[in-house]
């Protein structure tokens, strides 16, 4: 099969290269998928699960990506729930071959059914920000109506979802970026923007709720701003400090079925939009996935 793979930790996207890879065959409780499309997320170059397994044992040339959607080809023993020839969306797991691959295995519990009325494109683009978004939201950050929420990089693929489901709920959405994003962050559903170029973010004062995925001295400044019993919920870096009178979260997003089915019952009731900025074939990807080719908003591989 076609798949992107990376051997060089040192190297980024750079040291992405389309290769020829064994077809992946179908563990215990696992299920082969035909990728349709892929998402990606350019730190997963950094993360130590991307060159080794579980054990520590080095698995490099290895498969980037993680975000998918396709249709089951392959079934592991023991594996029940899903059947050959359905449509799913999911994760792969993080220290195994990943999605930007004409096939995949991946861990049964990993996915969810996908609609025949929702795209692939669009399931590629769910997982991630999708999941990390709604537990952000309502898993850490214990967001209910009436509250104030301060959304950093709310034109991007998470703080998009995260603006809208924030608004949904009943909060008041303030999204943050630069000049260029006030347009889409407010598209989504920001009721007001910050510039973090020109604006002074102090002048936001008090919120109930950060989301941060930006780290640094924008999340260091963002801490002063959460008022008495409010949180700070980061998917960057584990914050400096603890607000006064709140508490800060890190967290690494989770595979979780039941919060994928709600996702996406809400992008088929047409409740929830994902920000889709490219999509480009696999035989491009690694040049769509180049930092000097980023865009604001997710990049979508489509494979098969």
């Amino acid at each position: 099969m076609k798949a992107i793979t990376v051997t060089d930790r040192d190297a980024g996207t750079a040291g992405m290269r389309l290769t020829d890879q064994p077809e992946p065959s179908a563990a215990e409780n696992d299920v082969v998928v035909r990728v349709h499309a892929s998402g990606f997320t350019p730190g997963e170059l950094t993360w130590p699960a991307t060159w080794t397994d579980r054990a520590g044992h080095d698995r490099t040339p290895s498969i980037p990506g993680h975000e998918l959607a396709g249709v089951v080809t392959g079934l592991g023993y023991g594996t029940t729930g899903i059947s050959v020839g359905q449509r799913v969306l999911g994760l792969a797991d993080w220290t195994r071959d990943g999605t930007l691959a004409e096939y995949v295995a991946v861990e049964a519990r990993n996915l969810a059914p996908l609609p025949a009325d929702v795209d692939f494109v669009t399931g590629a683009s769910l997982p991630i920000s999708g999941l990390t978004a709604w537990q952000a939201l309502f898993d850490h950050g214990r967001l209910e109506a009436g509250q104030t929420v301060l959304v950093h990089g709310a034109a991007g693929g998470v703080g998009s979802v995260v603006t809208q489901l924030a608004r949904e709920t009943g909060a008041y959405v303030i999204g943050t970026g630069r000049t260029a994003d006030r347009a889409t962050a407010t598209d989504f559903g920001a009721h007001d923007f910050v510039d973090l170029g020109t604006d002074d973010l102090a002048a936001v004062g008090h919120v109930d709720l950060v989301l941060d995925v930006i780290g640094g001295e924008i999340a260091d400044r963002s801490i002063d701003l959460v008022r008495p019993g409010g949180t700070l919920v980061s998917i960057a870096e584990p914050p400096a400090r603890q607000p006064e009178g709140g508490r800060s979260v890190f967290f690494v997003v989770e595979v979780d079925r039941a919060q994928l089915v709600e996702i996406v019952r809400r992008v088929r009731d047409g409740r929830l939009r994902t920000n889709v900025a490219a999509v480009r074939p696999l035989a491009e990807a690694v040049e769509a996935l180049n930092p000097t080719a980023r865009v604001a908003g997710k990049t979508i591989i489509t494979i098969a």
